[in-house]
């Protein structure tokens, strides 16, 4: 049976109710056709994440999302992803959107890279806004 959790570093996540974000990414594997066994959502600040990019990545910015898959590629999927939610509310007040609209999207964005898509080109980063789009629709419509 697959496990969706979710964890808090240093921040807490006020959305209710938290099952339906849960369905949404079930949602993503299974239309993806992709096996999960186990992923974990760790919400954290700005800051926390900066180290992790640093510690893990060596990168030296700010990301709204960190994805570290745990699981071999043809097991079903395991992975712990890192979601700051102070650059998701940043990221939503620059695009004109609502917190809980692009914390869906950033949900499914995580979700999406474990099943395969990439976002470097501009082709890969086109189809990954079209597949978020897709389920940012479906979790509106079951809202």
């Amino acid at each position: 049976m697959s496990k969706i959790r979710f964890n808090y570093a240093d921040r807490q996540l006020h959305f209710s109710p938290k099952s339906k974000l849960k369905a949404l990414v079930n949602e993503v594997f299974i239309q993806e056709k992709k096996p999960m066994k186990c992923i974990q959502f760790v919400f954290c600040s700005d800051e926390f994440l900066l180290k992790v990019n640093q510690d893990f990545l060596q990168h030296d910015y700010y990301t709204d999302i960190i994805t570290f898959p745990l699981s071999e590629k043809e097991e079903p999927i395991e992975a712990e992803i890192y979601i700051s939610l102070e650059r998701v509310r940043q990221n939503a007040k620059q695009l004109g959107v609502v917190f809980e609209h692009e914390l869906v999207r950033v949900l499914a964005h995580g979700a999406l890279h474990l099943c395969g898509y990439k976002d470097k080109s501009k082709s890969e980063i086109e189809k990954m806004r079209e597949r978020e789009n897709f389920y940012l629709e479906r979790f509106l419509c079951s809202t």
